[in-house]
């Protein structure tokens, strides 16, 4: 075999043909298949291998990024709203806490008082009522035979009268000061019950000797400015009433209010070193709410032959007629200013 012209003979010789029909030059077109040479062209590749994008990524991108905007404009508004409501909630919400600061405390505070001076109050009349139903005595009323003449002119003979007050505080004067100036020195806690266990202010002195020794034990002086020197004046009258009449007069309080009866009850039970036992129709102190029952009470005291003392709380706007004809009662005058506290209290 004669070696191609342009061959190298140092190549060696060329392979021989294998064996079986071969394709004769054109038989692939014919057929019709593909040839790999007239596939449709791929896409061009980047040099890391990554094809090119479309061509429309750059519009897409534009329109997501306008409204990605649009959007975080929108929230922002919404955010800016949001805060100036909360600032609104925030100062709405400091002003409702100042005003229950305010407010809450001292009406709670009222109201307790209230509460608690109605309770004692009703506790202690409903311990007197049970006490008098025991002690009454369920009996047929005796008939009453008109007495003759001579039968009531010794009847008015051995009939024991009330002790007389009007002129006999001036014979007692010395007493009087002395009992009030001993009152003004340290107080005596463990003084015996009756017995004034609190200092009393000069101004108090000075009220109650006026009212004793001027007065003769008859009518009314001005409020110490609280319910609590009043309390305080009156258990100092009582004390120096127990030393002239001993346990021949009982006191009557008159005060239009549970709760201010209460007070009176507390401060004389301080005052006077008293038990729950000494308030009640049958003992020395007995409270009333309408001047009616007191008048009534103050007349059968002197029909007994004893002394009413009586005293009118500072809350009375007027002291009733009928009070003016016992001998010996106490009224304290409001200030101006206590109707006005008076008023928002009750």
């Amino acid at each position: 075999m004669t070696p191609y012209p342009d061959s190298d003979p140092a190549a060696g010789p060329l392979p021989e043909a294998v064996d079986g029909p071969q394709d004769a030059p054109g038989s692939r077109q014919e057929t019709g298949a593909a040839s790999p040479d007239s596939a449709a062209p791929l896409p061009l590749e980047q040099p890391g291998g990554t094809p090119h994008p479309p061509a429309t990524s750059a519009g897409s991108a534009a329109t997501a990024a306008s409204l990605l905007e649009l959007a975080l404009t929108e929230l922002q508004g919404r955010r800016a709203g949001l805060l100036a409501e909360i600032a609104g909630l925030e100062q709405q919400r400091d002003r409702i806490r100042q005003e229950i600061g305010a407010h809450a405390i001292g009406q709670s505070e009222l109201i307790a008082n209230r509460v608690k001076g109605f309770q004692s109050y009703l506790v202690g009349a409903l311990q007197d009522l049970a006490a008098a139903a025991e002690q009454a005595e369920l009996v047929v009323a005796p008939l009453v035979v008109q007495p003759s003449p001579l039968d009531q002119a010794a009847t008015a003979a051995e009939t024991v009268s009330a002790p007389a007050v009007a002129g006999q505080f001036s014979q007692d004067d010395d007493l009087i000061r002395g009992a009030l100036a001993r009152y003004g020195g340290q107080p005596d806690f463990y003084a015996d019950p009756w017995k004034l266990r609190r200092t009393l202010e000069p101004a108090g002195a000075a009220l109650l000797e006026e009212w004793f020794l001027n007065q003769g034990g008859r009518g009314a002086q001005p409020s110490g400015g609280s319910r609590n020197r009043n309390v305080l004046v009156a258990a100092a009258a009582i004390a120096v009433l127990g030393e002239l009449y001993g346990d021949r007069f009982q006191t009557l309080v008159l005060a239009g209010q549970p709760e201010r009866l209460g007070e009176w009850r507390r401060g004389l039970q301080d005052c006077l070193g008293l038990e729950r036992e000494d308030f009640g129709p049958t003992s020395g102190i007995v409270l009333f709410e309408r001047a009616e029952a007191l008048i009534e009470r103050a007349d059968r005291l002197e029909e007994r032959g004893e002394l009413p003392f009586i005293v009118v709380d500072a809350g009375e706007a007027a002291v009733a007629v009928p009070v003016l004809q016992f001998p010996l009662w106490l009224a304290f005058a409001a200030t101006p200013g206590e109707i006005a506290s008076e008023e928002d209290l009750y």
